[in-house]
């Protein structure tokens, strides 16, 4: 193709957006981005059975959050519009009718019933059809219309030698045209055909590049055909290995719900980053030169070529996923971790009025998924049922006879202490366990247990304190004293 890079991502409204139908979006923003190339959305609601009312809502949402504006689209507008199937209806029929006059195409007045027999025998057991109304007599043809007998427009597929054309990840490839099906351009209720007008659609609107998984493979060659009838130039084919997805037997299948969340939405409900996503959805089946694995978008857009794209299926790993977004929060500022987790963390509190910021600073290097913090910080908005063994710890020395002596320090030192804040409750703490001439942990782990109720906290017994406040503090100290007195 010459002339300047066009793609297109052309959803379905179906109501849920599929990693694989993000990825593909993905790459056909990043083939545009990374070739000064223009990025169309596209919404394709032909299959009126399928659509979803509020399912456009849901691509525009996603495409948002992911980052990846379109330069032309149904909502902002462009040169080639409509960008929405149904509205660009009544331009089909012209395009199918002009291949009936040139013998590429026919009217198939075939019943429904008829259809229905045929699929009753052997022969057509597995769809197809045998081209009954392919060489009707114009006479039939004429009576049938005036008649006003309903029909669909197939096209005239060849009936012997072979369809070849070229990937620009699988190179190329020959099909015999044998295989081929005389396929329904326009519908009888005057709709085409996801594939007639998907053709259409590219070539008016200028595509240059069409990207699709590759499943869609054995479709290229109806498409080309269709081009070659026309007399168009035919588009840069980009199709994309499949996503599989790991199984409890250690094999693997396209990915599906039972391998885990699927969809671009429920990843992120599940706790992960949009940026951490689509980071790591670049990476299911694109190779950087230098095996980088972290990027920002436009980094994205600066690296990506079509001739990393591998052929191999590409495995979907959610610990890798996690391990991603992980490394994208441990990156953020503890303002931007805040920003994001605020809504974990008032789960996670209750009705307790703390300091977010300050929960932020201790969750942030220990979270690798946002849904995990309201469970993590859980003891915050109340004081979990706990037994004396958990003042119990061999690393800081601290026993069942120690434990009530050091606590019992700890709350006498923390009652007269003047200003709560964590410089001052770490000095007194400090200096309290040089007084007493044990380690400092032997101080820190009673003072934990008691006001957490809980052996792995995220931050240590300073930094809980201080969130706690005074009065919770020394009430949950007071607690903890008098579980260490039960016989």
């Amino acid at each position: 193709m010459t002339g300047k890079v066009r793609t297109r991502y052309a959803p379905s409204p179906t109501g849920f957006m599929h990693v694989g139908n993000l990825r593909t979006a993905l790459y056909e923003y990043l083939i545009a981005k990374s070739q000064g190339g223009t990025f169309v959305l596209r919404i394709e609601d032909t299959d009126r059975e399928r659509y979803v009312e509020g399912a456009v809502d849901v691509i525009y949402n996603t495409l948002a959050k992911a980052g990846l504006k379109h330069d032309e689209g149904p909502d902002i507008g462009g040169d080639y519009g409509p960008y929405v199937q149904s509205e660009r209806r009544d331009m089909y029929r012209p395009f199918a009718e002009r291949l009936i006059e040139q013998g590429k195409a026919y009217r198939c007045f075939c019943s429904k019933e008829r259809l229905e027999a045929l699929r009753q025998t052997e022969e057509y057991a597995n769809g197809g059809y045998d081209r009954h109304c392919r060489n009707l007599p114009q006479e039939e043809i004429d009576r049938l219309l005036s008649e006003g007998t309903p029909y669909v427009i197939r096209q005239k597929m060849p009936i012997d030698g072979e369809t070849t054309f070229t990937d620009a990840v699988f190179g190329e490839i020959t099909a015999p045209n044998s295989e081929l099906q005389d396929q329904i351009l326009i519908k009888e209720d005057g709709y085409p055909t996801y594939n007639f007008a998907n053709v259409i659609d590219d070539h008016t609107m200028g595509i240059t590049h069409v990207v699709r998984g590759n499943e869609y493979l054995s479709s290229t060659p109806k498409y080309n055909l269709l081009y070659e009838a026309f007399g168009w130039e035919i588009p840069t084919y980009v199709h994309l290995p499949l996503i599989m997805g790991k199984n409890d037997d250690g094999t693997v299948s396209k990915l599906a719900k039972r391998h885990g969340a699927t969809g671009f939405e429920d990843l992120v409900k599940e706790g992960y980053l949009p940026q951490a996503i689509i980071n790591y959805i670049a990476l299911l089946g694109w190779c950087p030169k230098d095996n980088k694995e972290m990027f920002t978008l436009s980094e994205l857009e600066k690296e990506f070529s079509i001739d990393g794209i591998s052929k191999s299926p590409a495995v979907f790993d959610y610990d890798k996923l996690e391990w991603f977004n992980g490394e994208y929060i441990k990156a953020m500022s503890v303002e931007e971790f805040e920003s994001v987790a605020r809504p974990y963390i008032l789960q996670g509190i209750g009705d307790k009025q703390l300091d977010t910021l300050k929960i932020a600073a201790i969750l942030q290097q220990r979270t690798t998924k946002l849904t995990q913090i309201p469970e993590v910080i859980g003891f915050f908005a109340e004081l979990p049922e706990y037994g004396k063994d958990l003042f119990v710890n061999k690393k800081s020395k601290t026993n069942l006879e120690n434990a009530p002596v050091m606590l019992k320090a700890v709350y006498d030192e923390l009652s007269a202490l003047d200003k709560w804040e964590h410089d001052a409750i770490h000095d007194c703490l400090i200096e309290l366990a040089v007084k007493l001439g044990v380690k400092n942990g032997t101080v820190m782990w009673p003072a934990r247990i008691s006001v957490s109720g809980r052996t792995v906290t995220p931050g240590g017994a300073i930094e809980i304190l201080e969130i706690l406040g005074r009065e919770e503090s020394l009430a949950r100290m007071e607690k903890g004293l008098a579980i260490l007195a039960l016989s």
